[in-house]
């Protein structure tokens, strides 16, 4: 099937949206007519400039406010459409998109509305064109794809069918189990957003908070399942009004879109029962996988975490260092070729690594690698699904590893620890991992602080390179500022990534650690871990006595248990008879410190309500002084 994009979901002037969605492999546009009013270049330039990239003019949209108004008005609408249609011609686009009234003086009359239509589509065939009739979802009287697609039959014209759109139908919780009854014939369009779950004003969510297909809780595979099979058989086009999108860089915000396209079709493919808001609705036949492009390989299911790469400058690299054997790592290896440095305890793995210093003071999570039964599967997939594959100088000898960049420019390894020719082979072993001194046992999560503008784009690129599906999203009211925070896991939870964004960071009135990064290790006696790890001189963060207090209060846990936590200034949640501890270190550097875990089974969260207690914590421990807020003048 053709993919396509509508040039709003992109930044930029005509030109950029239409190269960026060239660059990432669409088929077609659709042109948004605020995008072409300012373009300089005329309809048959665009229409030149489109041919030239490959791109096909799928549709032009909108028109607005045309069923159910008085005879006057009706005119001056006709008058209106002749001069739209004409420029839909000279673009070389075969369907104008036409959307339900909301305009005052629109009536409820269906008869009315469809007689319109009926007229509309006689001036669209004049001029060679079709007619998408579109319900949305704050239409004055029609709002519902139901009572469009009643309309469409109703004026009974062949130029004239129905625009579907997954936004207007989802968020209106709409039954699309009728949608298969509908006349192939009639479906002249499929437009595709997903969204988060909002309780807000319909026309508010729709135009700033819709996202690329996979970032947002809708089933658009159930809804795109009903249309194809109805016979179906336009392209599958994004129509996405998202305030963040429309200020990212196009080429990047294109592959994302592209991207979302693949993944859809790849679980289209294979699909399951459709659900609407949680309410499952009777299964459809899976739509035929030949109607797709060849979906890239399956995910191989993640493992673990193969090991963790701190960027390091001189002085972080010391720190951290120092602080990794007070909790009780070895450094057992150095890379034959590069200044990386390997420590381990247990089958936690931690690589310190001052290739790319990041300064004097900094330390930064710069890669991670996933555990993996086919690490070139993994890579492959990555590819297909156009993660930008990085770089790497390697030596005689050494690991062929594929690495892919995330979003926030994160490096993703896929690994195979215990491969003959795997990565431990391109380190000079020199020692062996620590005796189980302090309980460390593995890596149980890393957090990773994303942009603001790539947060959704992090969810999908996880989702759909590992298998990660996201879970407890979470607000955070933290000291400085609201946090958005969202874990991402697969299903037998053997990686999990938090991750966390916020909107703004900057002038002086900011945290002494704007942008924190923690690797989490995982121990099965919090207690005996914390002990050892003071006695080792470990930099623990000491936690408020303000903190424990409250603990006391909400949860009332036993009294030695309460004075456990305050004594080792360990954090603590619990869900149901499921419990969490877990403690901190200081900042490492400008922004990265470790957390120590013991999770319950049963606990599948990461004691977020800690969060703003830590995160203040940290800055009292770094050292910085307040900025006083100064008045501003009258």
């Amino acid at each position: 099937m053709r993919r396509s994009i509508a040039t709003v979901c992109l930044s930029g002037t005509l030109e950029d949206k239409l190269d960026a969605a060239a660059a990432a492999g669409f088929d077609g546009v659709e042109i948004f007519e605020n995008d072409l009013l300012a373009c300089p270049l005329g309809p048959e330039q665009v229409a030149e400039r489109c041919a030239e990239l490959g791109l096909r003019i799928e549709l032009y949209q909108p028109f607005r406010d045309f069923e159910a108004v008085p005879e006057e008005t009706h005119r001056r609408n006709l008058r209106r459409a002749g001069h739209k249609f004409a420029l839909a011609r000279r673009l070389g686009a075969r369907t104008v998109l036409v959307c339900s009234s909301v305009a005052p003086e629109a009536v409820d009359d269906d008869a009315l509305a469809a007689r319109r239509l009926r007229a509309l589509a006689d001036l669209a065939a004049e001029h060679g064109l079709r007619v998408a009739y579109e319900a949305l979802a704050w239409g004055r009287y029609v709002r519902t794809w139901e009572r469009s697609a009643d309309l469409v039959l109703r004026a009974d014209h062949p130029a004239l069918g129905l625009c579907l759109d997954s936004f207007h139908v989802l968020s209106r919780d709409g039954d699309i189990t009728g949608i298969t009854d509908v006349p192939a014939e009639k479906l002249f369009f499929l437009q595709l957003a997903d969204a988060p779950h909002l309780r807000m004003d319909v026309l508010q969510w729709s135009r700033h908070h819709r996202l690329f297909p996979g970032q947002g809780a809708f089933d658009l595979a159930g809804f795109t399942a009903r249309v194809l099979e109805a016979g179906y058989t336009g392209p599958l086009s994004l129509e996405v009004f998202n305030d963040v999108f429309r200020q990212a860089p196009p080429d990047r915000a294109a592959v994302d879109a592209m991207r979302s396209l693949i993944v859809l079709e790849e679980t289209l493919a294979r699909r399951a029962p459709a659900t609407v808001r949680g309410r499952t609705v009777p299964p459809s036949p899976s739509p035929s996988p030949s109607r797709f492009a060849d979906p890239p390989p399956p995910a191989p299911s993640p493992e673990g975490f193969a090991f963790v790469e701190l960027a390091v400058g001189a002085e972080s690299a010391t720190e951290a260092a120092r602080t990794l054997a007070a909790i009780g790592f070895a450094h057992v290896g150095q890379h034959r070729s590069k200044p990386v440095q390997l420590w381990q305890q247990g089958d936690a793995r931690v690589l310190l690594n001052a290739t790319g210093t990041s300064g004097t003071s900094g330390a930064a999570i710069g890669a991670f690698a996933v555990e993996t039964g086919d690490p070139g599967r993994a890579a492959r997939r990555a590819g297909a699904l156009l993660a930008p594959v990085l770089p790497r100088t390697r030596g005689a000898a050494e690991a062929d590893l594929t690495s892919v960049e995330a979003p926030d420019g994160t490096a993703v390894f896929f690994c195979r620890t215990g491969a003959a020719d795997g990565w431990l082979g391109d380190f000079i072993r020199s020692g062996a991992p620590a005796a189980d001194r302090t309980g460390i046992a593995a890596i149980d999560h890393l957090a990773l602080s994303q942009p603001f503008d790539a947060f959704d784009e992090a969810t999908l690129f996880y989702r759909s390179l590992l298998g990660l599906a996201p879970e407890h999203d979470a607000e955070l009211a933290a000291p400085f500022g609201l946090v958005r925070s969202r874990a991402v896991t697969d299903p037998d939870r053997r990686v999990r990534l938090l991750l966390d964004g916020t909107l703004l960071r900057r002038g002086s009135w900011a945290p002494a650690v704007p942008d924190p990064q923690h690797v989490a290790f995982r121990t099965d006696d919090i207690f005996r871990t914390a002990r050892i790890l003071r006695e080792s001189g470990a930099p623990i963060l000491k936690v408020p006595a303000n903190y424990h207090d409250d603990l006391d209060a909400r949860l009332a846990p036993d009294p030695d248990l309460l004075a456990a936590l305050r004594e080792h200034d360990v954090f603590y949640d619990r869900d149901g008879d499921a419990e969490y501890f877990h403690l901190c270190t200081e900042i490492l550097g400008s922004r990265v410190f470790f957390e120590i875990v013991q999770r319950s089974p049963g606990y599948t969260g990461y004691g977020s309500a800690s969060a703003p207690v830590r995160m203040a914590a940290h800055r009292a421990a770094h050292g910085a002084a307040r900025t006083p807020v100064s008045r501003a003048s009258p």
